[in-house]
This record gives C-alpha cells, sequence and structure tokens, in this order.
C-alpha cells in the first residue's frame, strides 16, 4: 500500500465544544483521515472525547510528546496563546498544521509559528471558516479579479444570544470581537484589496470596534466587529465595490446553512491534498495566518491609543 493511500493521522489539542463538535468530528468522519489522538489539560476529558472515536488521550508535557510521535498532523482547539506554542513544537516535530484563527495573540507569536513551520517543512491551513464555503469562495476569487476598490465587512455579534457555546469563553470575553471575528473579516478583505498598509479606528459601545484600513492596492474599507451586540442587533455581512457598483456577497441556502462541519472537512481534505504533494504553500496557511495577526495587533494598539496608526 502506497503512503499516499494511507490515512493522515491527526492529533486533535482540545477538549472543549468546538474540539468536540467541530474539529473531532470533522477529521473523523473525512475519508482520509484519521483520528488518532486526544490532548487535553484535563485528563479526564480528554479520555471521554478520545474514547468516543476510539482514540488515545493524552495529557500533560510528556503527553503531548507522545501524541506527536504518533501522530501525522495536528489540529488545534485551544485559544490562540496556548496553540502558539504548541505549534511550534508540532512544527518542530515535522507535524503539520491544522490551526484555529487567530494563529496568536501578537504577531511575534504568529511568526514564531511561522518559523517553525518553515524549519519543519510542514504543511498548515488556518481555518478561516468563510474561506471552505465552496460558494463564497468562488464569489470572493471573482471579486479579486475584478479590481475591487473598495469594501465594508461586518461582523457584528453577541455572545448574549440563548445558548451561545462560546458564551463562557474567557479568551473572547477579554480580548473580544476584533480577535475573535475579526480574523474573519480580514480573511475575506485581504484576499481582494491587498495587505493592509495602514489602519484607523475607534472604540464603540463594549467592545465594539470600528476600523477604517488602507490597503497596498490604493483601496479602502471598513469594518465593524462585536461579540457584545443586543441579541436582536447582530448582524454579518460583506460587500466590494467597482466601477459597475456594489457586490454583495452571495447568501445561498448552502452557504448559509451554517453547517461548520462540512466546511471544516474541507479544510481538512485541503491540508491533507497539500502535505501529500509535498507543498507548504496554501491560500490560508500560516504565513497568511501571521498577515491577519500584524493587521489586528495593529488596530489594537490604534483602538488603545484612540488614533490612527500607520504600519512600518
Amino acid at each position: 500500500m502506497s503512503e499516499n493511500s494511507m490515512p493522515v493521522r491527526f492529533g486533535l489539542v482540545g477538549t472543549g465544544y468546538w474540539a468536540r463538535e467541530l474539529h473531532a468530528v470533522g477529521v473523523a468522519g473525512h475519508p482520509e483521515t484519521e483520528l488518532v489522538g486526544v490532548w487535553g489539560r484535563d485528563p479526564d476529558k480528554a479520555a471521554a472525547l478520545a474514547g468516543a472515536h476510539g482514540a488515545s488521550a493524552y495529557s500533560g508535557a510528556e503527553g503531548y510528546d507522545e501524541m506527536l510521535d504518533a501522530v501525522d498532523a495536528v489540529v488545534f482547539s485551544v485559544p490562540p496563546d496556548v496553540q502558539a506554542p504548541m505549534a511550534v513544537g508540532a512544527a518542530a516535530a515535522g507535524r503539520h498544521l491544522l490551526l484555529e484563527k487567530p494563529v496568536a495573540l501578537t504577531h511575534a507569536a504568529a511568526r514564531e509559528v511561522v518559523d517553525a513551520a518553515e524549519r519543519g517543512g510542514v504543511a498548515s491551513v488556518v481555518f478561516f471558516t468563510e474561506r471552505f464555503v465552496p460558494e463564497r469562495e468562488e464569489w470572493l476569487q471573482e471579486r479579486a479579479a475584478a479590481g475591487s476598490l473598495g469594501g465594508e465587512a461586518t461582523w457584528l455579534a453577541s455572545l448574549r444570544t440563548p445558548g451561545n457555546p462560546f458564551a463562557g469563553s474567557p479568551w473572547r470575553q477579554q480580548q473580544g470581537g476584533l480577535w475573535d471575528v475579526g480574523p474573519h473579516a480580514l480573511s475575506v478583505l485581504l484576499p481582494v484589496l491587498g495587505a493592509v498598509t495602514a489602519v484607523a479606528g475607534a472604540r464603540g459601545r463594549e467592545d465594539l470596534v470600528h476600523l477604517v484600513l488602507s490597503h497596498e492596492s490604493g483601496a479602502t474599507s471598513t469594518v465593524g466587529l462585536s461579540l457584545t451586540m443586543p441579541p436582536e442587533a447582530t448582524r454579518a455581512g460583506l460587500a466590494f465595490y467597482d466601477e459597475h457598483g456594489w457586490h454583495t456577497r452571495p447568501d445561498t441556502e448552502q452557504a448559509a446553512s451554517g453547517d461548520a462541519v462540512s466546511h471544516q472537512r474541507r479544510a481538512v481534505g485541503e491540508l491533507v491534498e497539500t502535505l501529500r504533494a509535498g507543498r507548504t504553500e496554501h491560500r490560508c496557511d500560516v504565513r497568511f495566518g501571521a498577515e491577519v495577526v500584524r493587521v489586528l495587533e495593529l488596530a489594537q494598539h490604534v483602538v488603545d491609543a484612540g488614533q490612527g496608526h500607520t504600519s512600518p
């Protein structure tokens, strides 16, 4: 049996809601992968999740090293400040990376992951959900080819929505919408309008942030982000304009269905395809993920200082 016909063995880092309901299910259900290990800080939770998928459970620093010895790739579902150093260790061990957004909470930490991935020669994919919805990705590439002149992105969410599974997430409460939903906005603005050269912005009510981005293409974009909107005032949208007018992101029934598992499984498949081809570059690889973090960090400085800031 050839190496390319063997399932890619994944280890999962994390045991929370997103790890259980998305990443474990997505990897375990992909025809070309198998979930062989689960690492968690809580040994009991790791054992429960691993047992549900016939995988081995690991905990602690030694357990993490043991899991790395047993896998080809690692999928992460932990807070970004936990993810970054663990991803560095995985890349150093030659393990491919399926990362959550944001990659880290500082550009320096994100660059450490990039450097480790490059030294290890490993493939990487950051799971920016929007980039793995086929209809939306196709539309995004069309907008990029059309020479868009500007755009606007709105991600106004609420952790107070009844039943929101992320309501108790400490890092989301601490970092707010800029770092949680901001990566989604940037993941779709940057491929169309180009790298960000300057950021201006201001804080609004609670964690509400308004940004104006200048792009290297000469385009500008506006962004609204929040996790603390009144539940009845949430909204999300994306639009670009060119010489022919405004073009709004299509919300087909399938694209808007919220089937996150199918989107994650597509990310898994693209990582497998990349590593089996011997490539390390991907449109949403860790390098792109680090660029998103760079802009987020600039934006954080801007809203903290209450004034605009130009990227060095």
